[in-house]
């Protein structure tokens, strides 16, 4: 009860909800009175009601979502209310536009800005589709491109190019479902890639142009950044469950207990592979479990690598933006951390490569500091982000009731005080 009462007093709750083909992580947090995101609990279960970004199975589905809740709520000592959730898979799909609208008084104000990204977005969007994100790449004031922030210029007429990012409306209507059945609701829904580089990438990174590429349990998700702003995303249907299900056939080994030795011995080179090592296998249908190869498990695991970075090779050849990364690819997601990935993405790509982890939070940092959180930890900065002004107003409100209620406090002791002289 009174970590409760600590944790409720520091400011109001953020909660994070990454929904993946594999698993469900809730992770819950408040802002401290130094204005950073401090973890206060987490929560994950396996899932097994989505495929691909799509809800396959809403009991299971809300059930995962349930007991995943449940166990940071345990740990927080707070309550999940309205949650931040990820979105991603193959019905996400993104494409460019532009805006342009007259200026105001000859000087560019924040009410411009809003009716020139209006403008922007004002197209046709069939009806089964919704728009996540409208994300702004550069503005353009009279003759004067590649202007990133045109607030007080002087002009006449203002453009803006910006990427709309939309996904299938009834996927998004099955997951709300899903998170309401659960007992939270949806404060914002984000793209997958748009959170995981929030928290992976520094300000230089995305400023030289970089490619953040987030490979979860059923598919992997990129995401360009150029200039600062979202150029273009794009999905690859391969992840961690792929590698699983090649280890699975190839050692003849029950999934569960494929999945224990990718993530305990696996490696994605075979060539960083001792020739005498050697792992227990467990066996099939009561068979006896047996002596294999590390070697072997590696080569197995190398071949759907290999296949998995020239796919994403392919789609950054596609993108026609290679020459535009000067911070190269960062590899993040529970699937990069196989060991070996980095390697075999630098035999593959010619341009800067490295693995991703969440950027410093405080509380229980240790717990969230792999790379299977990025995204989790990504909301929860997207979210601050979007609602700064309100924690920023919430913690002055304490600081102005704290002040009063001592003020009252001595004013009282002073009177008592008088009273018992007198």
């Amino acid at each position: 009860m009174n970590s409760t009462n600590q944790f409720k007093s520091t400011g109001p709750i953020i909660t994070s909800l990454d929904i993946g083909s594999t698993s469900v992580k809730i992770v819950m947090a408040n802002i401290n009175h130094e204005q950073k995101i401090e973890v206060i609990g987490v929560g994950t279960s396996s899932n097994s009601g989505l495929k691909q970004g799509v809800v396959v199975n809403i009991e299971s589905t809300t059930d995962c979502i349930r007991r995943a809740k449940e166990e940071a709520e345990l740990m927080s000592g707070s309550r999940a209310g309205d949650v931040w959730v990820s979105i991603s898979g193959p019905h996400v799909q993104s494409f460019d536009s532009t805006g342009m609208v007259a200026v105001k008084n000859k000087e560019v104000t924040q009410s411009d800005i809003d009716r020139v990204i209006e403008a922007a977005k004002a197209i046709q969007v069939p009806t089964d589709r919704s728009v996540l994100h409208v994300i702004p790449r550069e503005f353009k004031l009279d003759h004067q491109d590649g202007i990133m922030d045109p607030i007080g210029m002087s002009g006449v007429r203002l453009e803006a190019n910006v990427h709309i990012v939309t996904a299938s409306t009834p996927a998004l209507s099955n997951i709300t479902k899903c998170i309401e059945k659960a007992g939270m609701r949806v404060a914002g829904l984000v793209l997958d890639q748009v959170a995981a580089a929030k928290s992976v990438l520094s300000a230089d990174e995305k400023n030289l142009g970089v490619c953040i590429v987030d490979m979860g349990g059923g598919s992997t998700k990129l995401v360009y950044i150029i200039n600062g702003s979202v150029a273009h995303t794009a999905v690859v249907p391969i992840g961690g469950l792929h590698f699983t299900q090649d280890v699975a056939v190839g050692l003849r080994t029950p999934q569960a207990n494929a999945e224990i030795l990718k993530k305990k011995h696996g490696c994605a080179l075979a060539s960083l592979v001792g020739d005498d090592e050697v792992i227990d296998v467990e066996g099939v249908g009561g068979r006896k479990p047996r002596a294999v190869p590390k070697k072997e498990l590696a080569m197995i695991l190398e071949a759907r690598a290999e296949e998995c970075m020239n796919l994403i090779s392919n789609s950054v050849r596609l993108s026609a933006l290679q020459p535009l990364l000067g911070s190269g690819i960062v590899l993040t997601g529970g699937a990069s951390q196989l060991d070996g990935m980095v390697e075999m993405g630098e035999f593959i790509f010619d341009i800067p490569l490295r693995r991703g982890f969440p950027m410093a939070v405080e509380g229980l940092k240790d717990v969230v500091k792999g790379s299977e959180f990025s995204t989790s930890i990504g909301l929860l900065q997207y979210a601050y982000d979007q609602k700064k002004d309100l924690y920023t107003h919430h913690h002055e409100s304490m600081v102005s009731t704290v002040l009063s209620e001592s003020m009252s406090d001595f004013s009282n002791k002073v009177k008592k005080f008088f009273a018992d002289l007198f």
